[in-house]
């Protein structure tokens, strides 16, 4: 799909979402809920993952370190896909493309397609859950936060989350079958 079609086509998803982004999003007005996504979509950034990553060989001593180095390479193999993905299809965020919509926290970058959050999130919980379930079932109330607060801090559509979530579980699914299973 050439830019110009992916535009096109993203145009009319967006106005699609829109009433349903606005509606998530004016959820911002309590504090309490926007704090808690501030603090979630901070630690999505990548912080969490880093301090487990950096955890496991210890909670797992038989294990943990070949899981931890199968999360870093999944973590790099999520980078690069996302990346490309904005790169090449260029959704602007909800915020930017309407004004009604609030953006609760700066973004990253400038593009909404897909969620790159969401998608590290749901790669790292799918290898989690491959690999270790009972840590995996811990992380997941974080992983859901993570994809909610996308969506309610007006940086992505539905669409955007739900595609990174299909995406980085395969990821996830593709890193534990080729390096972790034994």
């Amino acid at each position: 799909m050439s830019s110009s079609r992916a535009g096109r086509f993203f145009e009319r998803v967006d106005q699609r979402e829109y009433a349903l982004c606005q509606r998530i999003n004016r959820s911002l007005r309590f504090t309490p809920i926007h704090n808690y996504f501030q603090v979630i979509s901070r630690l999505g950034d990548g912080w969490l993952w880093y301090a487990l990553i950096l955890v496991l060989p210890v909670l797992r001593p038989d294990d943990g370190l070949g899981i931890a180095l199968g999360m870093t390479g999944a973590g790099l193999a999520c980078a690069l896909t996302y990346k490309a993905l904005k790169h090449w299809l260029i959704r602007e965020r909800p915020f930017i493309s309407f004004p009604a919509i609030r953006c609760g926290t700066p973004p990253l970058d400038r593009y909404s397609f897909p969620s790159g959050h969401t998608l590290h999130a749901a790669c790292f919980n799918t290898v989690l859950a491959l690999t270790a379930p009972a840590i995996a079932w811990v992380v997941l109330p974080f992983t859901l936060s993570v994809a909610v607060s996308r969506v309610v801090l007006g940086l992505h559509y539905p669409s955007d989350v739900f595609a990174g979530a299909i995406i980085g579980a395969s990821l996830g699914a593709l890193m534990w079958f080729a390096l972790l299973q034994h």
